[in-house]
């Protein structure tokens, strides 16, 4: 594959186009606002400073990074696409619309990919007409950074494409690992439950947010705590992926906390918007 499109510009979306342009591939990322696209070049331009800073590469290797990428706020302009990624927000209406826009432009043979992290790859892949060219690539945050790409096949979701994909996602240093497709998959299936227990002891006054953070690094050798990364990851998504959990399961123990509710409708988000279950500069 040499032609790679990513749809969405926000935190996931950028580091996806930059991961795939940084090992080769000519990357078209397309959001559906100009502000939206120059964010997200400056974000790349940053990280990419900083892996030069980091001695991971050459001032060379950013530049022609920055050379195979294109933006763009139309669809059309992944007419070309070999391979296109949708990282938009958590929705599966939203993502249905695109893929019926995206369907109009790709040709017959593109494989059309999804950065979801806990929606339905068989349900979305219904909104096609591909099914056997959709699949699940979840990658994890910050993207340049982490290694592993959790690969959901569908249901009707072909061998070849799979093997493609997972081919891809090596040529990206990253490291591929297949699922089936159940609610939050393996990844978030097995976080959010963790993430929502720490909300709810914090909520039944258990330990103060210090405590059961510093508890489940030392305790457990997690690099951080799960509030802390509940506040990087957004309390909005970590909402979102526990009502998916609990409306597909339809188990209980998913049952997201009232506190976390209560969080988000407040606004407090964690780090993208300044405070969570702590407060950022």
């Amino acid at each position: 594959m040499s032609r790679i499109g990513v749809v969405g510009g926000g935190t996931m979306g950028n580091g996806i186009a930059h991961v795939f342009a940084q090992f080769g591939h000519d990357t078209t990322l397309v959001d559906v606002t100009q502000d939206a696209l120059d964010r997200a070049r400056a974000t790349i331009e940053k990280n990419l400073g900083r892996q030069v800073k980091k001695e991971k590469i050459s001032e060379d290797d950013m530049e022609s990074t920055l050379g195979r990428l294109q933006f763009s706020t139309e669809v059309s302009s992944l007419a070309d696409c070999d391979l296109v990624v949708e990282a938009i927000f958590e929705n599966f209406e939203a993502k249905a619309t695109l893929y019926r826009e995206i369907v109009e432009h790709v040709g017959e043979d593109t494989i059309l990919a999804s950065n979801t992290s806990s929606i339905s790859i068989t349900k979305l892949a219904t909104a096609t007409g591909r099914a056997d060219r959709f699949i699940g690539m979840h990658f994890m945050n910050p993207v340049p950074m982490m290694k592993l790409v959790e690969v959901i096949r569908g249901h009707d979701t072909s061998d070849a494409t799979t093997a493609r994909v997972v081919e891809l996602a090596k040529v990206l240093k990253k490291i591929p690992v297949e699922c089936n497709d159940y609610p939050g998959f393996v990844s978030n299936r097995v976080l959010m439950p963790m993430i929502n227990e720490a909300i709810f002891a914090l909520h039944e006054g258990v330990a103060t947010p210090e405590a059961i953070d510093e508890i489940m690094k030392l305790g457990m050798a997690h690099p951080m705590g799960p509030l802390t990364l509940a506040d990087f990851i957004g309390l909005d998504v970590c909402l979102n992926i526990l009502e998916v959990l609990h409306e597909g399961f339809g188990d209980s123990k998913y049952r997201p906390c009232p506190l976390l509710r209560k969080m988000v409708d407040a606004g407090h988000l964690g780090r993208k918007t300044g405070r969570g279950f702590y407060a950022y500069e």
